[in-house]
């Protein structure tokens, strides 16, 4: 899948735990587990800047582009 997301980076960045996440940003730890092996087919826009408030980042830094390989 060409798009890489990075939400383990970025809670490893700021030593927050999957459960205090889910909590902040107002979805289930299952949910968060979805998103961070990257098995969501979409995330809400409310949810992305729901993500980059509660870790101070950017959405380039959740989400990356990675072409496939040919």
């Amino acid at each position: 899948m060409p798009i890489v997301v990075r939400i383990d980076v970025e809670l490893a960045r700021q030593k927050m735990s999957v459960g205090e996440f889910a909590e902040r940003v107002g979805l289930t730890p299952a949910n968060v587990a979805v998103l961070k092996n990257g098995r969501a087919k979409a995330v809400r826009f409310s949810t992305l800047e729901a993500m980059c408030r509660v870790l101070n980042c950017q959405p380039g830094d959740l989400l990356e582009f990675v072409e496939d390989e040919p």
